[in-house]
């Protein structure tokens, strides 16, 4: 099995400011989301866990880790998307100062290239260079960003990137793969977060 993660809920998350390649670091519930993810995945078959470098993703992964007595590896392939010069930035702003990029990002963000930074195209072909990196392997547990998350779901349905806003992504949930190559999406799992599960409706997604 493969697991896909993202992160838990960050200071810049509870704010609606874009973080992209920013660090931002993770609330007290942040903090319990990651442990209540080491709660789930801690008696899996898990041999590797794997980490975007950013700060947010490694303190999510790091109780899971230490619960499997393994390193947290970082790999750079797993960054979110940079948001550019969005990044920083409030949502509600955003709304106000660059209303038809935003309304491109929500309806159609298969056509969006961020000021500075970068495409969904380009953050697909980032996690299909992972994907292949990691071949057949299995029993992997992969902490990343909601924009990756919501990749390697519509990836492994056959589905474009204008369905990126379909997938239901939340802090601490995550994705279940059947791995060995395969990438079939089993589910998507959140209900080990109870009431540490946040409405992400006024995060900078």
């Amino acid at each position: 099995m493969i697991y896909v993660a993202r992160h838990g809920e960050t200071d810049w998350n509870r704010a609606g400011r874009y973080q992209g390649r920013r660090e931002s670091n993770l609330t007290a519930t942040g903090r319990a989301q990651a442990e209540a993810l080491a709660d789930a995945l801690g008696s899996a078959a898990i041999t590797r866990v794997i980490s975007s470098p950013l700060g947010r993703c490694v303190q999510t992964a790091w109780p899971l880790a230490r619960r499997l007595g393994l390193a947290v590896e970082t790999e750079p392939l797993l960054m979110e998307i940079a948001h550019g010069t969005w990044e920083g930035r409030l949502r509600t702003d955003l709304q106000r100062e660059d209303p038809e990029r935003m309304r491109q990002w929500k309806e159609e963000p298969e056509i969006v290239t961020f000021e500075g930074g970068e495409s969904v195209a380009q953050v697909d072909a980032r996690w299909r260079a992972f994907m292949a990196k990691l071949g057949d392997a299995d029993g992997v547990a992969v902490v990343t960003h909601d924009v990756v998350v919501r990749l390697a779901i519509i990836d492994a349905r056959g589905e474009p990137l204008a369905a990126l806003w379909k997938p239901h992504v939340v802090n601490g949930g995550y994705a279940e793969f059947r791995g060995g190559g395969s990438w079939e999406l089993l589910g998507y799992v959140t209900a080990h977060l109870g009431a540490l599960q946040v409405d992400t409706a006024s995060q900078a997604l």
